[in-house]
């Protein structure tokens, strides 16, 4: 049977991303991503005219890896934005040319005050990441108002335009594992007064604060519960409590700046969240103070914003393809706007996951998806292959969202398991710092220990197992293959880390202490530096291994996968290694997708279906 889904379908997809109402409730932008460009649309929200892309002399940054934060409206309906080469402009709602705000460093995450007078930004250089204020008519130069923290995000101003705050943290710490929400009180351009952290307690994260509409309550989300909720304080961020105290995440990882996942409602006497129920979505209102929650919609909701014409969002499920949508918030009906896959993705027929649990090694318990094939290709017993997607990170999570690639392979008779080791996000804040120290150990274990449960539990052909990851996941993957051979008849790394030691003297700054947390620290850590590093064990691997690595990469670069090539090469390993021009960490050319798709499937074929 031909099947459904295309490798030209996955590569041909678009994006859609950040969706913002304008101020005045008449416009709605949100970015489409394609072909390594991303471009801001506008269009009318009572669809009297029809969309058009405003960024034509300037494209976008991007909101692929540790991108987001693009931009925001102004209240005459002008756009501030960052471009994809660094600076922060405006452009006026109909497209006319843009003009630049900023010109040193890389900016993102733009935050026009109420009156339209200044915007607060991200600035971003080699060795800092600090939140400025500019004036919006380009009068001045940015000046700094955060202070010494090694790097800030998100700024959001109060509606009376005297305070700025934003979250921001200190090496070692990634922002998940311990950050704060600091404000700003401003005279003009320049702070009036110390800057003020509002919450510091220590072994907990803070994100996303944002204002209520009339200034009176302060939100962000915290996890000093033990789960990422919303919190809501005062103006000053006194008295905050929980919104809604529940073993459900509010938000994921702050892996860019832009994370909008939960919305003031515009009377500021609710708020509306995406609840994370161990993979699953639901947009839920909750109100602020007493009452109950109340879910409007499933699946996964996410760049939320709320005006009285709605919630806005980017929604998808299993069975949904990514849309920019509009929803009510007392009906959860939605009507969508744009959408970023090409159309076909029905056919798959793609249905929501099964949530499994196995035991670790140590017998705690271990989550994962399991996303049965569509049609089964026989083997011992008439069971399926499976394909083990492990996700990136670590600090990352597989959901039960619309996912093209999982559809693309399970239309070809897959069934795919993602793990959720012990270290992913989603379970609460003692499960994502479990890897502790203990990444290369307990995520390898955790994963393989879940290829047992699903042979033992009857899902796959045990001879016809493959794994496949990107990044940190192609870094498990690769341990896998030397420490858990048996389990694995085939597999696929994605740009992934093989040298702890070297990756620390190569990668980029926002990830230049992460391993301090999750490996050790040199030169005292340096045998678990040497054992956790899967270039160590090339020697181990004799699993049939297909390599992809772009040679732009910053995070993991190219000479990473270099260094493992050409040992397993020297081993004798049958190994195919493909390096792709002008890509960076995950793919952006329609043509790379469809290669990298191709390849993959003709060398799962070879090594694992005609087994």
């Amino acid at each position: 049977m031909t099947p459904a889904i295309t490798a030209a379908m996955v590569a041909r997809s678009r994006r859609v991303a950040e969706p913002r109402w304008s101020r005045d409730g008449r416009f709605l932008a949100w970015v489409d991503a394609f072909a390594g460009r991303s471009d801001i649309v506008v269009a009318a929200a009572d669809q009297s005219t029809p969309a058009r892309v405003v960024t034509a002399d300037a494209p976008a940054k991007s909101v692929a890896a540790y991108g987001g934060g693009v931009f925001d409206w102004a209240p005459d309906g002008s756009l501030v934005y960052a471009t994809a080469s660094g600076e922060l402009a405006v452009v006026a709602r109909d497209g006319s040319p843009s003009r630049l705000l900023t010109r040193e460093g890389v900016a993102s995450a733009p935050a026009v005050s109420v009156d339209g007078t200044r915007v607060a930004v991200v600035i971003e250089r080699p060795d800092s990441c600090d939140i400025a204020v500019v004036p919006f008519d380009g009068s001045a130069w940015p000046i700094k108002v955060s202070h010494d923290a090694d790097y800030a995000f998100d700024p959001s101003w109060s509606p009376d335009g005297r305070r700025v705050v934003w979250q921001e943290w200190d090496f070692p710490d990634m922002p998940w594992d311990g950050s704060r929400i600091a404000m700003a009180t401003l005279d003009g351009p320049r702070p009036e007064e110390p800057v003020r952290v509002l919450t510091a307690r220590s072994g907990s994260s803070a994100s996303q604060p944002r204002y209520s509409f009339d200034g009176a309550q302060l939100a962000w989300v915290s996890d000093e519960t033990g789960f990422e909720n919303v919190w809501v304080g005062r103006w000053d961020g006194s008295k905050a409590s929980p919104a809604a105290r529940e073993d459900s995440e509010h938000a994921q990882p702050t892996w860019g700046p832009g994370q909008r996942s939960w919305a003031w409602a515009p009377d500021g006497r609710a708020v509306a969240v995406c609840r994370n129920d161990a993979g699953f979505g639901r947009l839920v209102v909750h109100p602020v103070g007493r009452g109950k929650a109340r879910e409007v919609a499933p699946g996964w909701h996410v760049a939320l914003d709320w005006s009285p014409r709605g919630i806005l969002a980017v929604r998808s499920a299993p069975d949904l393809p990514d849309e920019v949508a509009v929803i009510d918030p007392a009906s959860g009906a939605g009507r969508g706007v744009a959408r970023g896959p090409v159309g076909g993705f029905e056919e798959a027929r793609l249905p929501e996951p099964e949530a499994v649990t196995w035991k670790g090694a140590d017998k705690a318990t271990v989550h994962g998806l399991l996303w049965p094939g569509r049609r089964g290709q026989a083997g011992r017993g008439g069971k399926p292959p499976l394909l083990v997607v492990i996700h990136g990170g670590p600090t990352g999570q597989a959901t039960a969202g619309f996912s093209a690639r999982i559809a693309f392979f399970r239309d070809r008779g897959w069934t795919v398991l993602t793990p959720n080791y012990r270290g992913s996000t989603g379970h609460g804040r003692a499960y994502a710092q479990a890897l502790r120290g203990r990444w290369g150990e307990l995520d390898v274990d955790d994963t393989a220990a879940g290829i047992r449960h699903a042979v033992d539990r009857g899902w796959c052909d045990r001879e016809r197992v493959a794994v496949m990851g990107g990044s940190a996941g192609g870094f498990t993957t690769l341990l896998l293959c030397a420490l858990h051979g048996d389990l694995v008849a085939a597999a696929v790394d994605l740009y992934g880390v093989t040298d702890l030691f070297h990756l620390l003297e190569v990668t980029h700054r926002f990830e230049s202490r992460y391993l301090d947390h999750i490996v050790g620290v040199l030169p005292g850590d340096a045998a678990r530096f040497r054992e956790r590093s899967p270039v160590t064990h090339a020697g181990r691997i004799r699993v049939p291994l297909l390599v992809f690595q772009g040679d732009e990469d910053v995070a993991v670069p190219k000479s990473q996968a270099d260094l493992l090539v050409e040992e397993l090469t020297r081993n004798g390993v049958d190994v195919e290694y493909q390096v792709y021009e002008g890509e960076g960490h995950g793919w952006s050319s329609p043509d790379t997708i469809q290669d990298e798709l191709t390849r993959t499937e003709a060398f799962l074929a070879r090594h694992v279906l005609r087994r």
